[in-house]
């Protein structure tokens, strides 16, 4: 494997959303991973969301060694991999990696200079940090769902904001900063990433702007949550849709100007109390053309303006074809590994793998002997 993180050995306790993520970005970046997954026949074997592993882009990069850890011998193997690691990935709930006996004590016994990330929605500590919930329970609390949507209720972005980047994306990094200072210390830590944490981590201007009172709490009030006829999406005659975000003076006269709007109730851009007269213009106008038509007369000016694309235009689009921001891995089309290096370039992630496809092959490399690796087998770990 190519890439920056080249050389650094990752040990994945494999789970659902975030923590995979967070494993897919490192192992993109060149990482040697292994998942350390459940035996398909065992009870705590958790829910295949895929029917086949391709589709578990997620998983994309890494081998999987399928392990009971119940079963006699499984805890001390995996002990002996994770002494070999620079890193150690976990998204459970808090308690359940010390009740395994692969808690965070029991690993830097082992390796002290180990990273442990952990990955929770509300984190390590807190009155809620025993309770479940998912990526709209974790940014409910922090402002950022209550910001998202029109005045009449909140709208559910997906769930990138807590899993993806407050969760996965926030540990990549809090792992990538944890093995920069354990080369210079020799120490280990854990890595406490909370989605509520980073979350709210992600609302930063947001709250500058509130406490500067250029920000408002009612939703489609502000600058950048639909209020401003210059910043929003706007139907188009064929009922698709355009992104229009021509903040700055200049780029809004380009707009206007290469709209053709000569109407001068557009010359006070800042003009709050106008906002929604303009924005009933500008949808009528742009229900006057087509998206391709829009596109033909804006796209790549100075005009901040976007075709609004769906999952099938968007790896189509000639900008993404340009930079190969979409590729096909085992005729899955899914994005590419992120960002760009210009000397460590990152290869082809290979395919995600079939649950347990290399478990003898992982414990030979990492130094497993063939004698315990048969008493694994006969025990029932493997």
């Amino acid at each position: 494997m190519a890439g920056p993180l080249h050389g650094i050995r990752i040990v994945e306790m494999a789970g659902l959303g975030p923590a995979p993520f967070c494993a897919m970005l490192l192992s993109d970046m060149g990482a040697e991973i292994i998942r350390i997954e459940q035996k398909p026949d065992s009870k705590r074997a958790p829910l295949r969301l895929f029917p086949d592993p391709k589709f578990d882009v997620m998983a994309r990069g890494r081998r999987s060694l399928a392990i009971d850890l119940k079963a006699p011998g499984a805890t001390a193997a995996v002990l002996d991999l994770v002494a070999q690691a620079d890193a150690l990935i976990e998204g459970f709930r808090p308690g359940v990696m010390e009740k395994l006996g692969l808690g965070p004590d029991a690993c830097l016994a082992r390796k002290p200079g180990l990273v442990y990330g952990r990955m929770t929605g509300w984190g390590q500590t807190g009155p809620l940090a025993n309770a479940v919930g998912h990526d709209l329970n974790y940014i409910a609390i922090t402002g950022a769902l209550g910001a998202i949507g029109p005045k009449e209720q909140p709208s559910i972005p997906l769930n990138l904001v807590g899993d993806f980047g407050g969760g996965g994306l926030l540990l990549a990094f809090g792992i990538a900063c944890a093995l920069t200072e354990a080369q210079r210390s020799g120490k280990g830590q854990v890595v406490d990433t909370a989605m509520s944490d980073g979350a709210a981590l992600l609302t930063s201007m947001m709250y500058g702007l509130r406490a500067a009172k250029l920000w408002n709490n009612a939703r489609e009030s502000n600058l950048l949550d639909g209020a401003a006829p210059f910043y929003g999406t706007y139907a188009c005659a064929d009922g698709k849709f355009v992104a229009l975000g021509a903040i700055e003076p200049r780029f809004y006269n380009d707009f206007l100007a290469r709209a053709g709007i000569t109407d001068p109730a557009f010359k006070a851009q800042m003009n709050l109390r106008a906002w929604p007269e303009l924005k009933e213009k500008l949808a009528a106008l742009f229900k006057t053309r087509t998206r391709a038509e829009w596109c033909a007369l804006l796209e790549g000016t100075d005009a901040c303006f976007a075709p609004v694309l769906d999952w099938d235009e968007a790896p189509q689009h000639p900008h993404n074809r340009a930079r190969n921001t979409f590729i096909d891995i085992a005729g899955v089309t899914q994005p590419a590994p992120a960002p760009r290096f210009s000397r460590t370039a990152c290869d082809t992630p290979a395919p995600p793998r079939k649950t347990g496809a290399d478990t003898l092959d992982i414990l030979k490399d990492w130094g497993i002997d063939g004698t315990r690796i048969e008493k694994l087998r006969a025990d029932g770990a493997i």
